[in-house]
């Protein structure tokens, strides 16, 4: 009984894993097509931009690490 848990419960959190992973992409080609669009980009968005390459690339990242398939 608890190893059926166990399996429900990496199920729930790769999904949640996969969810998160999806809004960062977002994010992160929101972000570089702002930069793109920007003729003289702040340092500020640059930073952000920065932040969200880096988010993205970490959980993709656990993602390979746990084998997770898109």
């Amino acid at each position: 009984m608890l190893f059926k848990r166990k399996g429900r419960l990496r199920q729930d959190f790769n999904q949640q894993l996969i969810d998160l992973l999806m809004k960062s992409k977002y994010e992160w080609n929101r972000q570089k097509q702002l930069v793109e669009k920007s003729v003289e980009p702040s340092e500020e968005v640059l930073f952000e931009l920065k932040i969200a390459e880096s988010k993205y690339f970490f959980l993709l990242r656990e993602a390979k690490q746990r084998k997770i398939r898109l």
